[in-house]
């Protein structure tokens, strides 16, 4: 994980959706798809980039794959922006 792919991944609305939808709890990647009305190829694809992030991760259960917040990822944004903002200053 880097802070470029992080920032990268977030800066994109629809990914923003996606990680807003998980942080509800894990989910399907269809029941997902069929939530954030989106087709099985363009979830795909965001998902390929949060998961390059870092900012999710996938367990797979039979012929299912679920998807989860890997919220760790997310503190070590936060702290890195913190230190570029010098702090709690």
């Amino acid at each position: 994980m880097g802070i470029p792919e992080v920032l990268a991944a977030l800066a994109d609305e629809t990914r923003r959706n996606i990680l807003l939808k998980l942080r509800e709890g894990k989910i399907s990647s269809g029941d997902l798809a069929v939530a954030l009305h989106m087709t099985p190829q363009a979830l795909s694809y965001h998902l390929a980039k949060l998961k390059k992030a870092d900012l999710i991760y996938e367990t797979r259960f039979k012929n299912y794959i679920y998807y989860e917040c890997n919220l760790s990822v997310l503190d070590e944004a936060i702290l890195w922006i913190s230190d570029l903002r010098g702090g709690s200053k």
